[in-house]
């Protein structure tokens, strides 16, 4: 039999599971609150499964999807400057996903620290956080990895309890790129913030990943390509749900739209009912009644101005250090240090 990819990666990586969740109670929990009634949502976390996270992949290469391609420029460019402002030499990503744009901070990571660079990896998906290990420790000759499979916040609470392990007494920087922060309320978003930041030593520092304000039709177009990827992604969930909940959803009858909500300041995908449609759901022993038009938000995606971040910033005990723009404004990378005094 083939050894595992885990298996393979020499000592310098190592995975452990830091949260133990029943994903299938936590959707039938998000279902329950969401979906019985209208207005119809749920969270964006249950688009990823195997095909929706190739199909995510797939939507990063499209030509109008900019946030991956200006996220990645600004670190290529600015990866020496980072590192150097940090002064750590341990990286924490939250979300890491395949750690392909991550590389461009490892890089000069592991050239200042030498054998002291250590990199702690954060996902849901235990797989993807094996893969990639195996890939980084083949590039990077003196890094040491530690994978921790789970969410956010239980992988800041491994942190939290195992500070000594995972930051070997030297400045850490955190990581929360691909604007995530951007999946979040005002309130949540702030909450996450707090979290990292109770985490964080004096001397740690946080690289945020932030999406800005841009014209409307760019922006709508980067979440509804041309070629239809994000329409299928999105559609996708509702093969998500007829598999795990027992329900009908036919794909056929609904659409993908994903408008600009101007009040709000973000972009909003939605799921259609092109007709009036009966959904049975098993799990729940019910139908749904769906009128036509009816609308299903599986994610918001916000995209920031200047005040909306120093709102965030305001109750997040952080602080500004340094910011990195993409040269049409498009993009930010903002460097966070902790407020002594929060």
């Amino acid at each position: 039999m083939a050894a595992s990819p885990a298996e393979r990666i020499p000592e310098r990586y190592s995975r452990r599971t830091v949260e133990v969740r029943d994903a299938h109670a936590e959707l039938l929990a998000d279902f329950r609150a969401g979906m019985l009634e209208p207005p119809r949502s749920l969270p964006p976390k249950y688009f990823y499964d195997a095909r929706g996270s190739a199909l995510f992949d797939a939507i990063c290469d499209t030509p109008e999807y900019y946030p991956t391609r200006l996220e990645a420029s600004l670190l290529e460019r600015n990866a020496e400057a980072i590192i150097a402002a940090a002064g750590a030499s341990t990286l924490v990503e939250l979300g890491s996903g395949t750690s392909r744009k991550t590389e461009y901070l490892l890089a000069p990571l592991e050239r200042a620290a030498g054998e002291r660079a250590h990199y702690v990896a954060n996902d849901v998906c235990a797989e993807i956080l094996d893969e990639a290990g195996a890939r980084l420790v083949e590039r990077f000759p003196q890094l040491s990895i530690r994978a921790l499979a789970g969410d956010y916040i239980a992988a800041l609470e491994a942190l939290t309890d195992d500070e000594a392990e995972s930051g070997h007494g030297e400045a850490r920087l955190f990581t929360f790129l691909g604007s995530s922060l951007g999946n979040f309320e005002d309130a949540e978003a702030i909450a996450l913030l707090q979290t990292i930041r109770r985490t964080m030593g004096p001397d740690d520092h946080l690289l945020l990943g932030l999406d800005r304000v841009k014209p409307v039709d760019v922006l709508e177009a980067a979440y509804d390509d041309a070629a239809g990827v994000t329409a299928a992604f999105n559609l996708n969930l509702l093969s998500v749900l007829n598999r795990e909940l027992g329900a009908d959803f036919d794909e056929r009858g609904f659409v993908h739209r994903a408008p600009f909500n101007h009040q709000a300041s973000r972009i909003e995908m939605h799921l259609v009912a092109q007709a009036p449609q009966q959904v049975r759901v098993d799990a729940f022993d019910t139908t749904l009644e769906l009128t036509a038009g009816e609308v299903i938000r599986t994610e918001i995606s916000r995209k920031f101005d200047a005040t909306m971040i120093d709102r965030l910033l305001a109750g997040s005990g952080l602080l500004r250090d340094r910011e990195w723009l993409a040269g049409d404004g498009w993009y930010s990378l903002l460097m966070l240090r902790p407020d002594s005094e929060a």
